[in-house]
Formats: structure tokens, sequence, C-alpha cells
């Protein structure tokens, strides 16, 4: 697949660990990639990045996020090995068998892999039924480790931060594979957006902010540090796809509803109506077990329209695909939805 700034960056970006409350160093790569554009970000007290893009009138916020799914440790086994507790929604089966880092207080990384207490057939009678739940999971660390003192002679402790590996793949017929397309491809297409406003000279009709949270994953991200001038939010995050949804890899998909209720009509009416004019893939769903950044705004109290879009994504919270005709569409139409006067 031919390399373009989307797909370089979400490489990056994905490259990070950034589970929710360990995303310091992911969102300095926000920062340097915005500056190097000369824009002038700031952090909030939460440590959300914001952003102006310019513009006047109408202020409209952009939000993606850069927090991940991941896990924390949560006590030294005697045997050596480590219980976790997770960090955001996930299935046990999504992760079984996967390489992962511990990242130490101090700063060291030790790498390990997430398994079942019982991993072998050759062992274990219930290797293939033990039901995969979380107290029936453990990390085993790849140093040499047999004991609680061990673990703890190398500074691990109970609060240490675990990433899972995202193994990042692109194929030649344009797909991407990784873990954490959830929300690292909508932070990609709001820095590809940032950058068509000054390398292509991309023109907006009204007042634009990007809002990079971190702490979606908990449901708490954009709840707080949003530009009080902001007249409507929209989250880019990512389309769900499967069952009798419309949404697939290849489009953008417009979210009408979620878990939370259905998204305000002006700003559906008026992204479909974007699309539409300007012959961007797109499809309207429904997500039935979703919820969003936008939603944690409204809970905080923002009087704002709202509005959720993002690339089709499939095999959510687990080892996801798209593809770069849906990060393509997505991109479009937020260019499209900037330089148009919708409201």
């Amino acid at each position: 697949m031919e390399k373009n700034y989307l797909t370089v960056t979400l490489e990056k970006l994905v490259g990070i660990p950034s589970p929710s409350g360990f995303t310091e160093k992911v969102m300095e790569f926000v920062h340097k990639e915005l500056q190097q554009y000369g824009y002038k970000p700031w952090t909030t007290r939460k440590g959300s990045c914001v952003v102006s893009l310019g513009g006047e009138g109408s202020p409209l916020v952009f939000n993606a996020h850069v927090d991940t799914l991941g896990a924390m440790v949560k006590s030294l086994k005697s045997n050596g090995r480590i219980e976790f507790t997770c960090i955001g929604g996930y299935t046990m089966f999504s992760v079984e068998g996967e390489n992962c880092l511990i990242h130490t207080k101090s700063g060291e990384v030790f790498t390990g892999t997430i398994q079942t207490t019982s991993p072998s057939v050759h062992v274990f009678e219930d290797a293939g039924r033990k039901e995969r739940k979380l107290q029936n999971m453990e990390i085993r660390v790849d140093e040499i480790v047999k004991s609680k003192e061990d673990l703890k002679k190398l500074g691990i402790e109970a609060g240490d931060f675990i990433s899972v590996d995202p193994r990042f793949v692109t194929t030649s017929t344009g797909f991407v594979k990784c873990r954490h397309l959830d929300d690292k491809a909508g932070v990609a297409i709001l820095l590809d957006l940032a950058r068509r406003v000054r390398e292509e000279k991309l023109g907006v009709s009204r007042k634009i902010y990007l809002f990079f949270s971190a702490y979606e994953e908990v449901g708490h991200g954009a709840s707080a540090g949003i530009p009080e001038e902001a007249e409507e939010i929209i989250s880019i995050d990512m389309g769900a796809v499967g069952d009798t949804l419309e949404s697939s890899e290849y489009s953008v998909s417009i979210c009408a509803k979620d878990s939370n209720g259905p998204y305000d009509s002006r700003v559906v009416r008026a992204l479909v109506e974007t699309a539409r004019a300007n012959s961007v893939d797109y499809t309207v769903d429904i997500y039935p077990f979703y919820g969003s950044d936008t939603g944690a705004s409204l809970r905080a109290g923002y009087d704002v329209r709202f509005g959720l879009l993002g690339p089709g994504v499939e095999a959510s919270h687990a080892y996801e695909r798209t593809h770069i005709r849906a990060l393509k569409n997505t991109s479009d139409l937020l260019s499209h939805y900037v330089a148009a006067k919708n409201m």
C-alpha cells in the first residue's frame, strides 16, 4: 500500500503505548506534530491537548481520543506471574496469547504475554474449556521470575500500566490491521486536517478547534477543557462494522444514535448533505453498544450541537481492521464540512 500522511502518522501513533491514564508520550507526539505546522497547542489541567486552526464565527470542536484499551498490574502472584485489571472494555478472548509491555513507575519496561492460567493442552485438562474471564488470566513476564519477591526485585508493583502489542500491518490491497484504530485513526485524521489547513491552504468557514482527550475509554475524556465558546462538538471515532449495520471498512460512518440516545439531527443532516454534495462515500448507522467523547461533554453540561463520525472499523476492541478508503473518506468529509456554511 502506498504510504501517505494518514497511514504514516497512524503507524507512528499506534506505536506509542497509551492506555487511559498513560498518555503523556503520545500527547507529546501530537503537540510536536501540530507545532511543525505552526500551530500553538495548549494542554488542559487534565492532560488534553487543544489547538485552534483559525477561522471566525460559530466555533466548532472536532474531538478524538489518544487513549486506548490496556491494563494495569493488580497484584503479584506467588508463582511469579502478574494478576491484572482491565483499562477499558474488552473480552479476554481478544487478548489471549498477545504480547504486552509492563511499564513500571521508575521507567523500566518489561515484556510479557497475556494467557490463561491453563495455557497448555499437554498439561491442563481444562485448557480448552476454561472460561475466558479476568480471574482466569495472568501475564507471564519475560524475566527469570519464580515468585512475588522476584517480581518486586524488578520494580514491578500494583498500579504499573500494561500496554498490548498493536501489531500494525498494512496490506498491498489497502487494509490497515492493528489494535487501537479506536481511536488512533481519529487522531491521525484530525492531524491530517490540521496539515491540510496549512499545507494545502484549506479554507475554513468558521472557527475550528481540535480537542485530543486522554480518558475516553474510561468514560470522562471530553468532560472538561472544551473551549467555552464552542457551539458544536463532533467526535471523530471509529464507525462500528458488523451485524445488520450499514457501515463498512471503506466508508465514513455517520452515527445517528448510540447507547446514549440520538445525536443532534441538525448535525447529522448537515454531515449527510455535505457528504452527498461532495461525493464522499458514507453510511448512516446506529451503534447499539457504543458511547463517545461527545456523550461525556453532554453529561458535563456543555450546551452544544453534537455529532459523531469516523472510518468504519471491523472487530472493534479486538484486532481491528479498516481500509485506506475509509480513512480518506473521513478526512475528505471533515475538509468539506469545515469549508461549508452548515449552521
